[in-house]
């Protein structure tokens, strides 16, 4: 029987469901809307190169990229391709490789039962060959080629490597030119088995959806299904809280009309899943937008003096084995708005901006923000998805927003805030 859980604060009901192979399915009913949102996801992604292979018992090293490339590859089957199975029904669907998680979608009105057999079934039988792989491989190579076109993204790249030269968390999620022709059928296939057992996914649905119903169309097309048993996987990457291997430094040239500036923080300590990992995230969040968001003094300063323009942007991503802050855009005077984050960071959790009083006005705009979040259904679904084995879920975020205090924003601070995680990566016009 499902567990059903009730959030009267935001009026939402999560039902979820641990299947007998493993396969976590988590359910949001939303009867007012037309659509219904699903998500398959895998807890395998870019960083995930080195493991031990099921019935192995020594690690494997696979190219970089694979993850990426298995997603392409799992849409084509021998005789048809899921895309057309799934435009057949009027859905539209997609996928994504992150660093630490893949994950395949669908959006759709109408026979949701059928797209989700869909879904289940191209996703858990893979199939691969010398000819598909091979032309997979120029695709792929088009699309790193791209990417090495676009300054955005190299500058990016150049501040990962920055940050993480000796962890893969610097390597494009595509991989590289070289690495893609390393990649075989055959580890594709010990990939996929390794990686894609039901006990290592989450199915999350969310929208005009019933969730018994959900369930037993699930169910029934699992139970056709034979898997082997469920074993530990054991991973090869191990977390990277170390600012001793980082690059201090790096600047480069390409075509570009006006300079690109990133600076980064490394996070030292580690940031994982349970609640208070989650409350830590949420505590950054408004750190930065108390000192970096564009109604903060320091930022219409910086505005005023030509440091930075609207391009300037924040973010905080954390992640399995790696947790950092990037700041920066585009800079005339690349050397002084490096300069002017420094001093932000060397005053550590003595920020004039934290007062009390703009404290609480950014705690009141987070929740609004937070609530007006819970309207989209492929919002929901992926923040559900990605936390599925979490402490915490999308759900407790309110709960845990309005007991935040400005002491725990001030402890971030204090924890992350460290001149010698500090990194910056330029690019100069050529």
């Amino acid at each position: 029987m499902m567990d059903k859980h009730r959030y009267e604060d935001v009026g939402e009901t999560l039902w979820t469901q641990t299947l007998d192979n493993g396969l976590r399915v988590l359910i949001v009913n939303k009867p007012d809307y037309h659509e219904t949102y699903a998500l398959l996801a895998t807890d395998y992604g870019a960083i995930d190169t080195r493991y031990v292979p099921v019935g192995g018992r020594e690690f494997v090293q696979d190219p970089a990229g694979i993850a990426h490339f298995l997603e392409h590859k799992l849409f084509e089957k021998a005789d048809h391709d899921a895309f057309d199975l799934f435009g057949a029904t009027g859905a539209n669907a997609n996928a994504f490789t992150s660093t630490t998680r893949t994950a395949y979608l669908f959006s759709a009105s109408t026979q949701v039962a059928k797209n989700l057999d869909i879904l289940l079934d191209f996703v858990q039988d893979p199939y691969f060959t010398d000819k598909t792989v091979n032309k997979e491989k120029g695709i792929i190579g088009q699309e790193i080629q791209m990417y090495q076109d676009d300054p955005g993204w190299r500058s990016y790249l150049g501040l990962l490597g920055n940050l993480y030269p000796q962890h893969p968390a610097s390597v494009d999620v595509t991989g590289t030119q070289a690495s893609i022709e390393q990649i075989t059928p055959a580890m594709l296939y010990r990939a996929h088995k390794r990686f894609y057992h039901p006990s290592n996914m989450t199915l999350t649905v969310v929208g005009n959806c019933d969730p018994q119903t959900v369930l037993d169309v699930v169910t029934r097309n699992q139970s056709r299904k034979q898997f082997e048993l469920a074993t530990p996987i054991v991973r090869g990457v191990q977390a990277d809280l170390d600012a001793t291997a980082m690059r201090q430094h790096q600047t480069i040239q390409l075509p570009v009309v006006r300079p690109k500036v990133q600076v980064g923080i490394k996070g030292l300590v580690d940031v994982d899943d349970s609640a208070a990992g989650v409350a830590f995230q949420i505590a950054v969040r408004m750190l930065l937008e108390a000192l970096f968001g564009d109604s903060s003094p320091l930022y219409q300063a910086w505005y005023d003096a030509g440091l930075v323009d609207d391009s300037f942007d924040y973010s905080y991503d954390a992640q399995r084995t790696f947790n950092y802050v990037a700041l920066g855009g585009d800079a005339n005077h690349p050397e002084e708005l490096i300069a002017a984050i420094r001093a932000v960071i060397a005053r550590g959790a003595q920020q004039p901006e934290l007062t009390q009083a703009r404290f609480e006005r950014l705690q009141h705009a987070a929740l609004g923000k937070y609530y007006m979040s819970l309207n989209s259904l492929s919002g929901i679904a992926n923040a559900l998805s990605a936390q599925s084995f979490a402490g915490a879920n999308l759900f407790d975020y309110g709960h845990l927003l309005q007991r935040l205090t400005l002491a725990d924003v001030r402890a971030a601070a204090r924890q992350l805030f460290r001149l010698e995680a500090m990194t910056s990566f330029v690019i100069l016009p050529a």
